[in-house]
């Protein structure tokens, strides 16, 4: 089997995802399409030698239709023979994508692809394309009676499973900003943001932001509960996109290859906590790698909801210096189906920066599902 390598990943800044935020001017096919231009340009790759174009994208409805991923190379100015699709795995999307893209290339079947994803929240509301979908009724009303409820109610229910307080909740919260704030000072993101629209950073990050402030926020899924907009993801915009290949085709094309894929594992979960995928998912992926977890310099857990990382973390007994080093979506966003191509810009070059080998990122996603993968640096 042949090797998959990352020879580049990038991405937007993270923008608030509502009007006024610094990308919800911008269509989400041209958002997209300026990724992928940006892509090619500094890779100097000429387009029509990709393969194919994988994209993830969630509310694929409205300006996010009509195979939004075959719209946005056709704007970006590839050749009209470069194919593209656009998939769905919830947030797992563009990291669903990246597995799909180096399987292609691992399996012979091609040599460079692009997997990538995009979420203009702000232009295409969350659930827009719902309508009419009911799981209290209809063809799970069999199996699950009483009715599935949202990833917010998911997340009280991990809350209170794994016995999360408030405080250890808004503690991590204000951490990742602190993370993410330290990290965009000293240069940290500065070779995985490109520029869109003249914006460069990430809009989300709140500097200054503590624990005590958090703790002043109201519950926002049940009035007695721990979940707040403090510690949950913020809605977002962005777009993010990897070129991967194999060994051997970039090594024709003179690119050098800044790491490879080691292990992927994909699982399913209870639905109705649905977040918790992230800790058999991660199990997997070391085991198919046969690695422990004290192999792995770096974690990127997707902090959808505060608790999300901090049971994983409680689990695996993992170093809470490597969750999440630069902090995570509770600070950087949460652009739904971008997220997956956000976190291995992120991870990737947190190990370049500090030398580490492995890295593991993982995703929890509606539905009860979770993708994990494991890189190694070259």
């Amino acid at each position: 089997m042949r090797t998959a390598v990352i020879v580049d990943v990038v991405r937007t800044g993270s923008a608030k995802g509502k009007p006024g935020g610094a990308l919800s001017g911008i269509h989400p096919a041209t958002l997209l399409a300026e990724v992928l231009q940006s892509l090619i340009e500094r890779n100097g790759l000429n387009p029509a030698y990709v393969d194919d174009v994988i994209a993830g994208c969630v509310t694929q409805s409205g300006e996010q239709a009509l195979n939004l991923a075959r719209t946005a190379v056709l704007a970006a100015g590839f050749p009209v023979t470069v194919p593209a699709t656009t998939i769905d795995r919830q947030c797992g999307s563009s990291q669903q994508a990246v597995h799909f893209a180096a399987q292609a290339v691992m399996a012979g079947v091609q040599d460079v692809v692009i997997a990538c994803g995009v979420e203009s929240m702000s232009r295409v509301p969350m659930f827009s394309n719902a309508q009419g979908a009911d799981t209290s009724v209809g063809p799970l009303q069999h199996r699950f009676p009483e009715p599935l409820g949202t990833q917010g109610i998911a997340a009280e229910l991990v809350a209170s499973q794994w016995k999360l307080d408030r405080e250890e909740l808004d503690e991590f919260s204000a951490e990742s900003h602190a993370r993410a704030t330290a990290a965009a000072e000293t240069g940290g993101f500065d070779n995985e943001i490109v520029t869109v629209a003249d914006h460069s950073h990430d809009e989300t990050v709140r500097p200054g932001t503590t624990a005590e402030k958090l703790a002043s926020l109201a519950p926002a899924f049940v009035d007695d509960g721990l979940i707040t907009p403090g510690n949950s993801s913020p809605l977002s915009d962005g777009a993010s996109a990897a070129l991967i290949m194999s060994e051997e085709r970039a090594a024709s094309l003179g690119l050098r290859p800044r790491a490879r894929f080691h292990s992927f594992s994909v699982v399913g979960s209870d639905p109705r906590t649905m977040l918790t995928g992230v800790i058999p998912a991660t199990e997997k992926a070391l085991v198919s790698g046969r690695l422990g977890i004290d192999d792995i310099d770096a974690f990127e857990v997707n902090e959808a909801f505060a608790p999300v990382p901090l049971a994983w973390r409680r689990w695996f007994a993992a170093d809470p210096k490597r969750l999440n080093p630069r902090g995570g979506a509770i600070a950087l966003g949460h652009p739904l189906g971008a997220s997956g191509t956000r976190l291995l810009a992120t991870l990737l070059n947190h190990l370049e920066q500090t030398g580490g080998r492995y890295g593991l990122q993982t995703m929890c996603e509606g539905g009860g599902m979770a993708n994990a993968t494991v890189i190694e640096r070259l």
